[in-house]
């Protein structure tokens, strides 16, 4: 006999014994029994957490209305110090007027210098306290004292009160030190203030001990019995006194909060163990007819496990991404509209932030899908990280991860995720034993003010995403009223942008460039324009953004190459024959293979002299993947074009680039310019780069220059061009001819001053 088949006749044999349903109404009646303790113990420390409860309150309602009256007291302190030829009349009124208005005081005095009781309201039922000396003892003496020092109100403890009763007082001092003008002080009879302070239910359900110190100096007891086991004690913070209370609930009160649900509970399993014990008999007797039918229903239960962990599985992947193990771009929304319809019911805030990784095309398109991919994981873990039961972090596909934020109260939660996030991003990413630098853009939307639904929530941070793009990489930005439209008008923009090219809707203007040494103009930046056939002419930050996103900036950078090729070949055998153009490319351009191969055959297209054409690049494209850039840049300075770097100094500025690359041309940028005859920093930045330019065999040109007084300083600094406002604004070629021949662009410009 093999031991499954023992095991499974044993198992049959302990089924069918008679004594198995009574074990099973044992085991019900012994867990009937552990519920209902557990259940008690539970109802029991609720019991306590609701008493805890009604001490703090009460302890903040004392507190409260401490502070309240003291602030009181101190105003007619101040009255007095302020006024302390008042007439006693005039006092009594203002403190009739508080008794009146609150309703505690049992009275109101003012005590002089002495400490002896002079002014009294109301004086009825009080006719033995004037002329009482509140210094009764060393120890009162001592706190008035230090009270009169040190300004702060002094409050007696309880103490048996003059006029009859228990209360305390309060003993607010008239100025401090040699200024002090006695006190005015708040008498308080205890059970006035309990009334007060305490609503009837408070009273009735609740014996109150109050304490001092160690020692219980007042007791208010209900009228019925009190519990022996829940007690709470909570201090009190009030200041020169060490008070706290001991509240103990009445027996009437604890019954009230008992739940019935232990003995509930104790019948119900006894109950149903009575019931299953019964049902044992009558599987007894189905087993004995049924057998082999549970052989068949184990069969069963087993192959239906295995169909749900399928379907576990199954479910599992469709709602994570492979590769990042994070919830997919379906199910985020899903859980998103799901998220909304809870919000909208409890009035709460949702985030959606949409967040883009800064050049992962990039970098992907340069060392390869396998690369991106490993990044991408190991971006994913960090963000993952963020996940929380308020916070769902998904990848969206591409570049592009999204991330869900519940129960907003207000924008600092945002900010603080936002902030999160950055972190993320602070430290590098090691892929394939590269460190790489990565940073993110982001775009918000915010529930119910950025959209009502999951679709129009996240078309808004994408919209915002754009915006932040926009306004350079690196950074966030909220969605705002307003940019719909905007963004709309862009779309529009980037559609007819894709026509401008085939309706030839481009053109070039010039900005001339003052030759410091020969005070003439041998050289001109071109700059492009879009002669839009509805809203007019267009300048290069309205579109050239869009291009560089839609990927059409190669094609108008070749456009760009061309015509100023163009112009160069219409000015040979000219007087303009010796001008050289400058044209700016871009990162995207730089990374174009076929550049120097286009640039060369514009050249010969032309017949125009390598050396008339003059390249400008950014320093920050310069420094972008700097192996492949430095071997383009040798390749253009073979063709014989010149090389310029733009916009020096903004914030890449590295002496070893500059050592490295085979440029010509340095470009201070306009921002040192501005101030450099103001500002003394400015100017020593400027004569350094001058100087660094010169010693390694660069022309430099200063940008912007827009005064007279610029114009000498670069002069006198031995700076080679300049270009500004001040020469001339950019204009198209027949303007730039025209005043070249009437000599227009040196009207009223010193060009030979000396400061």
């Amino acid at each position: 006999m093999s031991k499954p088949a023992s095991a499974t006749r044993i198992l049959v044999r302990g089924l069918l014994s008679p004594v198995f349903p009574v074990l099973i109404f044992l085991v019900f009646l012994t867990l009937a029994t552990v519920l209902r303790h557990g259940m008690e113990q539970q109802d029991n420390r609720q019991i306590a957490a609701n008493l805890e409860h009604e001490a703090e309150a009460m302890a903040a309602g004392l507190e409260r209305e401490f502070s309240i009256h003291v602030k009181n007291l101190q105003r007619m302190a101040e009255r007095l110090e302020v006024m302390p030829e008042t007439p006693e009349s005039v006092w009594n009124a203002d403190a009739r007027r508080y008794l009146k208005d609150y309703g505690v005081y049992q009275a109101v005095e003012w005590i002089d210098r002495n400490f002896i009781i002079r002014w009294l309201e109301p004086v009825s039922g009080n006719p033995d306290v004037i002329g009482f000396n509140v210094a009764f003892s060393e120890q009162r003496r001592q706190d008035l004292e230090s009270a009169r020092t040190t300004g702060k109100p002094d409050i007696s403890g309880v103490v048996s009160l003059k006029q009859g009763g228990q209360g305390f007082v309060i003993y607010t001092p008239v100025g401090t030190g040699t200024n002090n003008n006695g006190f005015i002080a708040g008498v308080f009879h205890m059970e006035v203030l309990a009334q007060q302070i305490l609503s009837s239910r408070i009273l009735e359900s609740f014996q109150v001990d109050l304490i001092s110190g160690d020692t219980r100096t007042y007791q208010m007891t209900p009228s019925d019995g009190v519990s022996e086991i829940f007690a709470h004690t909570e201090p009190v913070n009030l200041p020169t006194l060490d008070w706290s209370f001991t509240l103990r609930p009445t027996k009437e009160w604890v019954q009230s909060r008992h739940s019935d649900w232990p003995a509930m509970t104790f019948g119900s399993l006894s109950l149903l163990g009575l019931l299953t014990s019964l049902t044992a008999l009558l599987v007894q007797l189905i087993l004995k007819r049924n057998r082999a039918l549970l052989k068949t229903r184990i069969e069963l239960d087993r192959e239906i496990d295995q169909r749900k962990i399928i379907q576990q599985d199954v479910a599992r992947l469709e709602s994570t991404d492979t590769l990042t193990g994070l919830a997919n771009r379906r199910f985020f929304m899903e859980d998103l509209a799901h998220t909304l319809s809870i919000a909208d019911r409890q009035m709460r805030q949702v985030a959606l932030v949409l967040l883009d990784l800064d050049r992962f095309q990039m970098l992907n398109d340069s060392l390869g899908h396998q690369f991106g991919d490993e990044l991408l994981i190991k971006i994913s873990e960090r963000l993952n990280g963020l996940s929380d039961e308020r916070i769902l972090v998904a990848y969206a596909g591409g570049d592009e991860f999204m991330l869900c934020q519940q129960q907003v109260d207000g924008v600092d939660d945002v900010i603080h995720l936002l902030g999160a996030v950055k972190q993320c991003f602070e430290a590098p990413y090691e892929v394939q034993g590269q460190a790489l630098n990565v940073t993110a853009t982001m775009g918000i939307a915010v529930y119910p003010q950025s959209g009502l639904d999951a679709d129009t929530l996240l078309r808004n941070a994408d919209i915002a995403l754009y915006r932040a793009k926009d306004q350079g990489r690196n950074t966030y930005q909220f969605y705002t009223e307003g940019m719909q439209d905007r963004e709309v008008m862009r779309l529009e923009l980037d559609k007819d942008l894709s026509q401008a090219l085939r309706n030839d809707e481009f053109v070039l203007f010039y900005q001339p460039q003052l030759d410091l040494d020969r005070s003439e103009i041998n050289s001109v930046e071109a700059l492009i324009r879009w002669q839009h056939p509805r809203r007019g002419l267009l300048s290069p930050v309205d579109f050239i953004p869009l291009a560089e996103e839609s990927g059409r900036i190669t094609d108008i950078g070749r456009w760009v190459v061309m015509a100023a090729c163009r112009q160069l070949a219409q000015w040979q055998d000219t007087p303009y024959e010796h001008l050289r153009i400058a044209v700016n490319l871009s990162g995207r351009e730089l990374d174009d293979e076929e550049l120097v191969d286009h640039i060369r055959e514009a050249l010969e297209s032309e017949n125009v002299p390598a050396d008339r054409l003059e390249v400008e690049l950014t320093e920050e494209v310069f420094i972008q993947n700097i192996e492949r850039n430095r071997d383009q840049l040798y390749r253009l300075q073979q063709l014989g074009v010149h090389l310029a770097i733009d916009d020096f100094g903004v914030g890449y500025s590295s002496l070893g680039y500059l050592r490295d690359f085979p440029v010509d041309v340095l470009k201070i940028d306009r921002s040192f310019i501005n101030e450099v005859t103001k500002r003394h920093d400015d100017a020593v930045i400027t004569r350094a780069v001058i100087n660094l330019a010169h010693n390694l065999g660069m022309d430099v040109v200063a940008e912007g220059v827009e005064t007279e007084e610029q114009l000498a300083f670069l002069r006198n600094n031995h700076c080679n061009v300049a270009q500004g406002y001040l020469i001339s604004r950019p204009i198209p070629a027949v303007g730039l001819e025209q005043a070249m021949a009437e000599g227009s662009l040196l009207k009223g410009i010193a060009v030979n001053s000396e400061l």
